[in-house]
């Protein structure tokens, strides 16, 4: 429940409420959510409660048609509701204050959701055009993102591709065959993986 209702207060708006006339439990929560422009809707668990309370006290009455309860409510109702014409102005202040500060609550919240799903939607097409160019390197289709620099010739496209696949291909298996058709000393394969780390590393700087 929101603070304003706190101490009994809601029960006495519940007879402002049917002052106006008669009403059943829903036309209730709705009238209230209403009030709070949608950002406070209290439950059928708290409202049902009050009103048979407040039947108990004599201040509403009930009757039933079609399983459905209508409340109403009673002279003694509405003198109550004049002995507490004070604290009833009090809450209807209290009310429009609350309505305001919630709806400036909301409004923080939906600007924050707004930029935060603007943040997101500009990372997702940043992700989407990285992954289009990624893609496009890997067809052939080259093109420089705008922080890169335009190499001096023309990517050389999928035959470029294949021909270095074949040429590395052929490597691995000679050195391989080097290897494992020899043998070589502890010294010798260690020199044979610096001189390997060299060549990747190499190959790295330059295709960065």
């Amino acid at each position: 429940m929101t603070a304003v209702f706190s101490h009994g207060r809601l029960r006495l708006y519940l007879l402002r409420l049917l002052a106006d006339g008669p009403k059943h439990g829903y036309e209730l929560i709705r009238l209230l959510e209403d009030r709070f422009h949608g950002l406070y809707a209290p439950s059928a668990g708290t409202i049902y409660p009050r009103l048979q309370r407040l039947e108990v006290e004599g201040l509403v009455a009930h009757t039933a048609a079609g399983g459905r309860k209508t409340y109403e409510i009673t002279d003694a109702g509405r003198a109550e509701l004049r002995q507490r014409a004070g604290e009833l102005a009090d809450l209807e202040s209290d009310i429009r204050a609350s309505v305001a500060d919630l709806t400036s609550l909301a409004d923080e919240i939906r600007d924050e959701v707004t930029g935060s799903v603007r943040d997101l939607k500009r990372e997702l097409r940043e992700a989407t055009r990285q992954t289009r160019e990624a893609r496009q390197t890997r067809r052939g289709r080259w093109e420089a993102p705008p922080s890169m620099p335009v190499p001096p010739a023309p990517y050389q496209g999928q035959e470029s591709l294949a021909e270095f696949d074949q040429r590395l291909t052929a490597f691995v298996a000679e050195i391989r065959s080097l290897v494992y058709g020899r043998r070589f000393t502890d010294a010798q394969l260690s020199t044979a993986i610096r001189v390997l780390d060299g060549t990747v590393d190499g190959l790295r700087r330059l295709l960065r």
